[in-house]
């Protein structure tokens, strides 16, 4: 199915035919793509395959599970915040969280360096904190592993931060905001505690923090938290998403804990392009400050999908991506900036064309399509003459 068409008859049948190999692929029960300008102008959009086990068809308009796509929600609030002066981004952590959540979490070589983590740490992942997900204790699973087997099990910052002082090891110290690039390492026990310390700073739950600070000011009437009741408001119902053959969608238990949102295809443009032109701020220029400097993701030899790592360099709250010329022919794509989740899902702008690109696989076992389609994309768009206004 195809929505808000407005390219050649040619560029249409091109994209279709993307999005359908994408959606024939391992594991992948449904797919969707979008396209829209930097303005915010709805470009393309498609859905194929099937929403759920009774056979929904997926539609451009079917809600879907974002992953980690909600870190680019989650640093823009953080910076609403910021903004209106509740807290400061090189202010310590534990200034902002009860010493119960911070005390001890970062310790290396017999030294506690919890006290030198800051906001801006957080949202760039240079805290050196382990990776929560992947933890556990002795003759326990990781929380990683225990999604889809105890469905009704869930945990919070209180478990993640003791799960963390107990079991983790940090990578590193944290690293310097000093000009200079620094390897980092992606881990979602970061912007846990930015979730929580939006919820203090704010002085309520994520999802009304979310709802007065991005939700009302774009009207995105469907995007939403999970288990909320902003989620009756979506229409369909969200599509379900996968861990290989396992039905991953629950409303309550371990989704939830994973604090992330759901959307649409056109809402996710909405939101990008509110996020590239600084709508969302009070003052645009404070969207710059996502991309004021990047640091280079380690390499990661790791099987769990918990998250990115080399070739792509994380900002604040946001990851900077171009696909090396070998894997493309020698041909130089375009860079992306945006996030990536899980489930295979994107979100990117692509400052070069003038366009944003949405989409996602919904499934666990697709969390690198993004890397590997999404630059594919972007090239066959230069060759249909595909750009926005502002577009070299």
């Amino acid at each position: 199915m195809t929505e808000g068409t407005t390219v050649s008859q040619e560029a249409d049948t091109r994209l279709r035919s993307m999005l359908q190999k994408l959606a024939r692929g391992r594991g992948v029960r449904h797919a969707i793509m979008a396209i829209g300008t930097g303005g915010g102008e709805m470009i393309w959009t498609g859905a194929e395959g099937t929403a759920d086990e009774a056979g929904t068809p997926m539609t451009p308009q079917t809600p879907f599970f974002l992953a980690s796509v909600t870190k680019l929600y989650i640093a823009t609030a953080v910076l609403c915040l910021m903004e209106r002066g509740g807290l400061e981004l090189d202010a310590p952590m534990h200034t902002c969280l009860p010493s119960k959540l911070t005390d001890g979490l970062h310790r290396m070589d017999g030294v506690d360096r919890t006290g030198e983590i800051t906001l801006r740490h957080l949202l760039g992942h240079a805290t050196g904190l382990p990776e929560y997900l992947v933890l556990a204790r002795e003759g326990e699973k990781s929380l990683f592993e225990r999604v889809g087997v105890d469905l009704h099990e869930g945990w919070g910052i209180e478990e993640i931060t003791s799960l963390v002082r107990d079991c983790g090891r940090p990578h590193f110290p944290p690293r310097p905001f000093d000009g200079q690039r620094h390897t980092i390492r992606y881990s979602d026990t970061n912007f846990q505690l930015l979730i929580a310390i939006i919820e203090a700073v704010y002085g309520g739950p994520l999802h009304e923090a979310f709802d007065a600070l991005i939700f009302q000011p774009l009207a995105l009437s469907r995007t939403f938290l999970p288990g909320t009741s902003a989620a009756v408001e979506a229409s369909p119902d969200p599509a379900a998403f996968w861990g290989g053959d396992h039905r991953l969608d629950m409303a309550e238990g371990p989704l939830r804990s994973f604090r992330d949102l759901y959307s649409t295809a056109p809402e996710t443009l909405r939101f990008m392009a509110a996020l590239v032109m600084g709508e969302v701020f009070e003052n645009p220029a404070t969207a710059g400050i996502m991309r004021e400097h990047f640091n280079p993701l380690a390499f990661s030899l790791s099987l769990r999908p918990v998250g990115p790592g080399w070739p792509t360099e994380y900002g604040l709250g946001m990851i900077r991506f171009r696909m090396p010329r070998f894997f493309t022919g020698f041909r130089q794509a375009p860079t992306l900036f945006g996030h990536t989740g899980v489930t295979g899902s994107w979100l990117f702008h692509v400052p070069d064309l003038d366009l944003i690109l949405s989409g996602t696989v919904d499934q666990v076992m697709g969390a690198p399509i993004p890397y590997r389609f999404v630059p594919r994309l972007v090239l066959a768009l230069e060759e249909l003459g595909i750009r926005g206004p502002d577009g070299g």
